[in-house]
């Protein structure tokens, strides 16, 4: 009788039946990681290999690595590649700028401001996130062109500081409505006019959603490929996307090694912004100390 309520009772059977559910996830997770990764892995394992190689195994691991694409795609075009990482790179911090300040300012307005037809401004305001943005291209691209700014860099970064992008303003508007208004109010008891309570008071205590602002923005911007095809026609103005279009001949005589090889090297800063200001994200400072 003893015996039979010692085995009943016994934990150890359960234990295992939760370490082996564990380790069945965690594996499930694993291979789903692999499937992810595999077309990375393949492009990392594609820039390392001579150019017959790269279709003609499925292996990822080379026969023998080959860092010459490297050196060939960077150097190899009419201008160097480098030039084309400088482009997007002060593209998309402008752009991150713009969108940061402008965005904000539109957002803290709508948020805190109390003005004629506001709510009907901000409906309008996200009724634009419905237009895809192919509709508005055409008056934008005859806009641009009447003023001069087609073939340069203009289009792509200008707009950005005239709060366009509605996505960032909603997701700001809604952040600022969870902070306190007390603060507001002992703010303007102090004398502080709304221009020093958005930057001294809304902006610091912000710093989580101009970081997911400002991660969203230079993704975009550094990925956009249609944007710059469209305005950018001088090889000296292009990104880094339409560098990588450079290698894809349509007559069939594509340096694919090279093309591999530069888009890993594109993938850095991606890689550097993102984890930049994923640790401002984890801190949560502001966040953290409202909830004192």
């Amino acid at each position: 009788m003893t015996d039979t309520l010692t085995t009943a009772s016994d934990p150890a059977p359960e234990a295992e039946r939760s370490r082996a559910a564990s380790i069945a996830i965690h594996v499930a997770l694993i291979s789903a990681s692999i499937v992810m990764l595999y077309p990375l892995l393949w492009m990392l394992s594609g820039s390392v290999k001579n150019q017959n190689e790269i279709f003609g195994q499925a292996s990822l691991i080379p026969s023998q690595l080959d860092f010459s694409s490297y050196v060939r795609g960077w150097f190899g075009g009419q201008v160097t590649f480098g030039r084309f990482f400088w482009n997007s790179l002060v593209i998309a911090l402008l752009s991150v700028l713009g969108n940061v300040i402008s965005c904000s300012l539109a957002a803290y307005a709508f948020a805190r401001l109390s003005f004629w037809g506001r709510n009907f401004w901000f409906a309008l305001m996200l009724g634009t996130l419905m237009l895809p943005y192919h509709v508005t291209l055409i008056p934008q691209y005859i806009l641009f062109l009447k003023l001069g700014w087609v073939k340069t860099m203009l289009p792509l970064v200008v707009p950005k500081f005239l709060a366009v992008d509605a996505f960032f303003i909603f997701l700001m508007v809604q952040f600022f409505r969870g902070i306190p208004r007390e603060l507001d109010e002992a703010a303007m008891m102090d004398g502080c006019s709304p221009w020093r309570i958005y930057w001294r008071i809304m902006l610091p205590l912000s710093l989580p959603v101009l970081a997911t602002a400002a991660i969203f923005s230079f993704i975009w911007t550094w990925d956009d490929f249609f944007g710059p095809l469209i305005y950018l026609s001088d090889v000296n103005t292009y990104t880094v996307q339409l560098g990588l279009r450079s290698f894809v001949d349509a007559t069939g005589n594509s340096d694919w090694s090279s093309l591999f090889a530069m888009s890993s090297l594109s993938l850095i800063p991606v890689f550097l912004i993102f984890l930049f200001f994923q640790r401002l994200l984890i801190d949560g400072i502001a966040t953290a100390g409202l909830k004192r």
